[in-house]
């Protein structure tokens, strides 16, 4: 099986220079934890996930403000203050056991998938787990011993 075969190809992206409010936006209204950010020309910059968010937000814990000052404060950081970059990526010809790998050693939970280096969709933590729960009983069966 083929990255092409499992990624996400209606992917919502959003520009370095905007603020947290709306990547926050983008995903409350998407309901995706991972948005490609994307230059003017289109090419891909870098990362921004939920976790990254969460990272920069005022803490409502830590600190005693409404629900309108965090959201003021969202809406003063920009997107590239925040978002991982370089990031990795894989092509859509690729096998998804090396998507799989580059996650877990990279312990990241998506990868871009770039062709001729543009952005055709994203593969996300959720597409492999699909994989597996659409497995065969059989595939899932222990192996034996070697010994």
């Amino acid at each position: 099986m083929r990255v092409r075969d499992i990624m996400t190809t209606k992917v919502f992206t959003i520009q370095a220079g905007k603020h947290l409010r709306a990547v926050e936006e983008i995903m409350k209204w998407a309901h995706v934890r991972h948005v490609p950010v994307v230059d003017d020309h289109g090419r891909l910059v870098g990362v921004v996930s939920h976790r990254d968010l969460m990272r920069a937000a005022v803490s409502t814990l830590q600190v005693r403000i409404s629900e309108v000052e965090r959201m003021q404060h969202n809406a003063t950081i920009e997107v590239r203050q925040i978002m991982q970059a370089p990031t990795a990526t894989i092509r859509p010809d690729e096998r998804v056991q090396r998507a799989a790998h580059l996650m877990r050693s990279l312990r990241i939970g998506c990868l871009p998938v770039l062709e001729d280096q543009h952005l055709v969709g994203i593969v996300t933590e959720a597409d492999l787990l699909h994989i597996v729960e659409e497995l065969p009983d059989a595939a899932l069966a222990p192996r034996p011993a070697l010994g």
